[in-house]
């Protein structure tokens, strides 16, 4: 691989990671985190994330990397579109029901899942819209860069499907590592599912509606039961 694709790597790996912990570390560290707090943190993540695809584009581009190597190609809309909704129907029961299950623990036995709730998920309609917005640039973004560039970085090196989908897999788990380890595993998982996807459809578009559904119901859902306090969200939608 040529530098700029290492320290591609190199930034997923370690540097994305290790700003997700900063960034949570500091949120954890103030008395109280506000609407105000919450919407500047999904702004500045939609921004930063949609500058990390440009630039990651850019450097696909210069190398040659097709549309169809970075799975942004949508052949045989009737498979894609039933594979689309199915999956990510699917998906968001399977993480609504897991919510559901974590909110009738104990808060206190939840772990460091409660804080984080407490610190990032709305708490409002007004939040959550913005919510709904990263929810949607993150389906795009991380599925371009996880499943897009990085399985086509190691399909070319002729690295063989499965260990593609694996590390890949695992460098979507670490940028999520500010939710420790349980959210480094469960994030592993879920990535090897969007990886297979992204491998039997040849396509980003099934596994960017399954990873949106992911992020949505986490923000419809979260609030709904991870919560202590009676949010607006929960009345709107109950």
């Amino acid at each position: 691989m040529t530098w700029d694709i290492w320290l591609i790597f190199f930034a997923l790996g370690v540097l994305l990671p290790w700003r997700g912990r900063a960034r949570l570390k500091t949120l954890l560290a103030m008395p109280r985190v506000g609407a105000m707090e919450r919407i500047v943190l999904y702004a500045s993540t939609i921004a930063f994330q949609w500058v990390i695809v440009a630039v990651v584009a850019w450097r696909a581009w210069v190398h040659g990397y097709t549309a169809g190597e970075l799975g942004l190609t949508a052949r045989d809309g009737t498979r894609l579109v039933v594979g689309s909704i199915i999956g990510a129907a699917t998906i968001a029961t399977f993480h609504w029901f897991n919510l559901r299950r974590v909110g009738r623990m104990p808060p206190n036995s939840r772990g460091s899942i409660q804080a984080i709730a407490e610190c990032i998920l709305p708490q409002s309609t007004m939040e959550l819209l913005p919510f709904l917005a990263l929810a949607i640039t993150a389906g795009l973004c991380e599925e371009f860069l996880y499943r897009g560039f990085a399985m086509a970085v190691l399909t070319r090196l002729g690295v063989v499907a499965w260990v593609a989908v694996l590390v890949s897999s695992i460098l979507f788990g670490l940028a999520h590592l500010y939710q420790g380890r349980g959210g480094l595993v469960s994030t592993m998982l879920v990535g090897i599912v969007l990886g297979i996807g992204r491998v039997v459809y040849g396509s980003l578009v099934p596994v960017i509606f399954w990873h949106a559904a992911v992020d949505i119901v986490a923000g419809i859902a979260g609030p709904r039961y991870l919560l202590k306090s009676s949010l607006n969200i929960v009345e709107s939608i109950s």
